[in-house]
């Protein structure tokens, strides 16, 4: 068994040819989205978090919609760029969004990529500190939050405050139990991946990680969720770690698939991100039955519990839904995850 959700950025473009035009488009299609995917049986909804770009940005009010609108599906992110977060706000937010949800956030985190302007979170009025980097500010900002969740009181009350406290350190509200153990950190080394497993966070694996080995994508990340689980297990942790890999793949089942994305299978890429040396993962769109021989073949795929479709969202609900439904209608029971 396997779960298995989509993960959508959420793109919008002014385009004509674009069935997601506008900023509204793009959030009220993915509560829609979300609402669909529940009815198809899928386990998770995810969205990217970018900003200064035509894509998701904020990602508090649409999980919190979504998880007023659903009420079995997960509801996470894949993932919020932590050097442009305050920790503290953010985990109200966070708590919040669970508590309307039920407790079914599942909040992807992680240094961020590149983004759309230079140094972004500057204008947000985050900067490291002396003699470190902005992905030691992301990494704390993370360490601060994570503390945070645990829901232990830290704030020295005011000895006459508005309303009655209770006693002790204050702690932030609305605090929802069990949260800080549905964290996870998106990871794109296998050092970073390590480092979330001491600190008992879940794993997200994307579809880059740094070309740690020269070996295909998928044999890299793989190694990077087996070092992780090691990491897990030397940590002591009492619970059983979870992990997700992002894909995108495609069932071609229909002419508009074909026409779509039937035009040839693509390999592993190479390239620099942050001066870092990534591979690219490989796309899959074939017959269901080709999709399942290339599928039991991928080593990262097998190492998680947790399978995130990357979905092509300005083709429209409908089309993504049909996307999710043939993965799980075609593809999930022959691979044994259904």
């Amino acid at each position: 068994m396997k779960k298995i959700g989509f993960l959508s950025f959420g793109h919008w473009s002014p385009s004509p040819r674009s069935g997601t035009r506008s900023a509204q488009d793009a959030l009220l299609q993915s509560i829609d989205l979300a609402v669909a995917a529940e009815e198809l049986g899928a386990d998770g909804a995810y969205f990217r978090v970018h900003h200064f770009a035509r894509q998701l940005a904020s990602p508090f009010p649409l999980l919190a919609a979504v998880g007023a609108k659903t009420s079995r599906i997960e509801i996470g992110t894949g993932v919020i760029d932590m050097r442009y977060e305050n920790p503290l706000y953010m985990a109200e937010d966070a708590g919040a969004a669970d508590l309307i949800a039920g407790g079914r956030l599942q909040l992807g985190i992680s240094r961020g990529s590149p983004e759309q302007v230079i140094e972004g979170w500057r204008y947000f009025g985050y900067r490291p500190e002396e003699g470190q980097s902005d992905a030691d500010m992301g990494r704390r900002h993370a360490e601060v939050l994570l503390q945070v969740l645990k829901g232990e009181g830290f704030a020295e009350p005011n000895p006459r405050p508005m309303f009655p406290n209770p006693p002790g350190l204050l702690r932030l509200e609305p605090f929802s139990e069990g949260l800080r153990e549905r964290i996870w950190w998106g990871s794109g080394a296998n050092a970073t991946a390590v480092w979330a497993a001491k600190l008992g966070m879940n794993l997200q694996s994307s579809t880059l990680k740094q070309d740690e080995s020269g070996e295909p994508f998928h044999v890299q990340q793989a190694r990077q969720i087996r070092a992780y689980r090691e990491a897990w297990k030397e940590a002591g942790h009492a619970r059983e770690p979870r992990v997700s890999v992002s894909r995108s793949i495609f069932a071609l089942v229909n002419d508009e698939d074909r026409a779509y994305f039937g035009h040839g299978k693509e390999g592993d890429q190479i390239g620099v991100i942050d001066d870092m040396r990534a591979i690219f993962g490989r796309s899959y769109a074939g017959e269901p039955d080709r999709l399942v021989d290339e599928l039991q073949r991928d080593e990262a795929i097998a190492e998680a519990d947790t399978l995130l479709l990357t979905v092509p969202n300005q083709l429209g609900v409908a089309y993504n839904a049909h996307v999710v439904e043939a993965i799980l209608s075609h593809v999930a029971p022959a691979m044994g995850w259904r």
